[in-house]
């Protein structure tokens, strides 16, 4: 699709300087949502100056996304474009589809499009921010807790093998993603649920045994969720976790809910929603308010990510301290099996990078605040799993939380450990793959080019970049 009018298109115009955006800078926000190479950065300036269109035909659709995105409102690609583009039948949003009433029958229906949609699938789907993503938690508090089925049948076991075989498995899938990372095994384990919604579209089991696969699309569909968010693929992320949503729900399986809800605020958060992370990551409390202390405490502290995204210290503090004393009342022996993470150790490191994150907000005007909030931080996080070996199971968190640990000790300036920190960290990316941590990875690369001339950063940067630059481009384009 291409086309010139030669006016300038005054839309686009007015929605740069809204934002403060040069061409350029559009084109760079277009690469990073969408992958490097989608627009060249001279491209912008033609369409904003000339009235050139784009010359494929989702950049209409990409930039109208982006923008809407930045703006907080939708710009429509018909609106951005004056009528002479079209949308991309190949990109669209994340609830699509997902938005029926919250039914069994509307669950067997979603459960068909992802097993028709299946590895063929050429969608890629935009995520949800705002009021769509808000919606999405609206609309599950209207129905909560008057699921179709009995909580308690899906953790009796069934008379059907291949239900029992389901359920076994559901563990070591979440191994996979502890070892590996989210990008590593993303397919595979999507393949896994898909393979669970076809039995459901399938019909014809008893009771026990359809519930059992309700609960099973549920924990899988959260699992493949967190795996396509630490791929970087937000709307796919979302879309699974909507599923899921709707599956924990049929089965009243509220603490999974919660869950599932405390994920999206931290993707919100990760993602610079900080708003949004805060009303999911308050709904997500409410919801958890009679689950166990295990899951009350992830809540938190993911509860806890979001205020410190939005720079609501008071409550990120008060999130952070009712975690860590819910948590200390020890292991219960109803926690969800799912709930097999969550450590003392794990809270402590969360609060780390929390605070780290808290810490370069408030850098512009290097307080004392900022500096002990970087100085803890870094504390916390020396105490988790940055050095495991790499024999370790838990290699994805040690790639993640030693690639934060390494950015608080170069926003403190101490150069020498934040390259020894790095150095340790670069090392498991030839066996993890998750996006997630090379984001940080990345921003590490950033403040340590503007050091260059220390000698550690001068023996570091360059295994570094080089290291970043290795990275296979995941087989799930960001969306």
């Amino acid at each position: 699709m291409s086309g010139r009018s030669g006016q300038p298109n005054l839309v686009l115009a007015r929605c740069l300087d809204e934002l403060g955006w040069s061409p350029k800078k559009l084109a760079r926000k277009l690469n990073q949502v969408f992958g490097a190479g989608t627009v060249a950065e001279s491209a912008p300036f033609q369409w904003r100056d000339a009235g050139v269109l784009p010359r494929r035909s989702p950049l209409p659709t990409m930039t109208a996304y982006v923008l809407s995105e930045a703006l907080g409102r939708t710009i429509s690609v018909d609106e951005l474009w004056q009528g002479k583009a079209t949308d991309s039948p190949t990109l669209v949003p994340a609830d699509d589809g997902l938005t029926g009433p919250w039914t069994p029958q509307d669950l067997t229906r979603i459960a068909k499009g992802w097993v028709l949609g299946g590895l063929v699938d050429r969608r890629r789907f935009l995520a949800l921010s705002g009021a769509g993503l808000v919606s999405l938690v609206s609309q599950y508090l209207e129905v909560a807790g008057h699921g179709a089925f009995a909580p308690r049948l899906a953790a009796v076991s069934s008379d059907d093998p291949l239900v029992d075989q389901i359920d076994c498995q559901v563990p070591l899938l979440q191994r996979l993603d502890d070892a590996q990372g989210g990008a590593r095994h993303l397919p595979y384990v999507g393949a896994q649920f898909r393979a669970v919604a076809l039995l459901l579209h399938e019909g014809g089991h008893s009771e026990r045994a359809r519930t059992r696969l309700i609960q099973a699309l549920a924990e899988i569909g959260q699992l493949v969720g967190w795996m396509a968010f630490d791929t970087s693929d937000h709307g796919l992320a979302q879309r699974y976790w909507g599923t899921a949503l709707r599956a924990a729900h049929q089965v009243n399986d509220r603490p999974l809910c919660a869950h599932i809800l405390a994920d999206l605020a931290f993707q919100a958060a990760s993602r610079g929603h900080a708003s949004d992370a805060v009303v999911l990551g308050e709904t997500a409390q409410d919801v958890s308010r009679t689950a166990t202390a295990a899951v009350r405490a992830a809540v938190l502290s993911r509860l806890g990510y979001a205020y410190a995204a939005a720079g609501r210290t008071r409550e990120f503090d008060r999130a952070r301290y009712d975690a860590r004393e819910v948590v200390e009342q020890g292991p219960q022996h109803d926690d969800p099996r799912w709930m097999y993470f969550l450590t003392s150790s794990h809270l402590d490191c969360q609060a780390g990078y929390a605070l780290i994150e808290l810490a370069r907000q408030q850098q512009g005007a290097k307080d004392t605040a900022a500096k002990r909030r970087l100085a803890e931080g870094a504390s916390l996080l020396e105490t988790g799993a940055y050095g495991v070996p790499t024999g370790h199971p838990s290699q994805r968190r040690a790639l993640y939380e030693g690639a934060w640990l390494a950015l608080a000790y170069a926003s403190r300036g101490h150069h020498e450990r934040a390259c020894e920190i790095g150095r340790l960290t670069t090392g498991r990316l030839d066996t993890v793959r998750s996006p997630r941590s090379l984001a940080v990875l990345r921003q590490l690369a950033v403040d340590l080019r503007r050091r260059r001339r220390n000698k550690h950063v001068r023996e570091f940067l360059p295994e570094l970049e080089d290291s970043l630059a290795r990275q296979i481009p995941t087989m799930a384009a960001p969306g």
